[in-house]
């Protein structure tokens, strides 16, 4: 592979994952990329196809898996998603830090691959505070809460398997926890940066 090191970024909704990548986005223009994950839901209004997601057929998805063209996969309410090679091959090529923000089904995943990623897990202090987070946000049912919350302690408790993770980032303070964060994509950081410059 050519390019900078993809980065696996994974933890429970509600976490902070978005709030640290906006902030990591935004002081390093053009030095991240996000590879464009397939799907074989139907597009939702304003979506692009390449841009939101790769909208696929059912048959071309499972040809592609089969293929080994994926470096994970997974369905969800009866739609499969996953992440190709080509698309983190294509960030990679704009020489960007492919970013994939991935559950731990994922993570396993790509531990099978030759992609070499960084793998980040962001933790909430707790799963209190994380229901508090959930709550605030007022986008939830109290059902689709209650699955959260339930995937989370699953996804906390996964999370602390020895080797799994380069870097677990407890997100008690979210100014601590980017510090973690550029800290230990500093490397990569500067090889992407600096192959621009030349």
């Amino acid at each position: 592979m050519v390019g900078p090191r993809p980065v696996v970024l994974s933890g429970p909704s509600g976490a902070g994952k978005s709030t640290l990548l906006k902030r990591l986005l935004k002081d390093y223009e053009n030095v991240f990329g996000f590879s464009v994950s397939h799907t074989t839901r139907n597009p939702r209004p304003g979506e692009v196809n390449g841009k939101d997601y790769h909208f696929v057929t059912r048959e071309k998805m499972r040809e592609e898996i089969d293929a080994g063209g994926f470096v994970e996969n997974a369905e969800f309410s009866g739609n499969m998603y996953g992440t190709s090679k080509a698309a983190i091959q294509a960030v990679q090529a704009q020489n960007q830090i492919c970013i994939l923000d991935i559950d731990m089904q994922g993570v396993r995943s790509m531990k099978r691959t030759d992609l070499n990623p960084i793998y980040i897990s962001i933790q909430p202090p707790s799963i209190e505070i994380l229901e508090k987070r959930l709550r605030d946000r007022q986008t939830e049912t109290e059902e689709s809460l209650q699955k959260r919350l339930n995937a989370a302690s699953i996804d906390m408790e996964l999370s602390k398997e020895p080797g799994l993770f380069d870097l677990i980032i407890i997100n008690d303070d979210v100014d601590v926890a980017y510090s973690e964060l550029k800290k230990i994509l500093v490397e990569e950081i500067q090889k992407a940066q600096g192959s621009k410059k030349s």
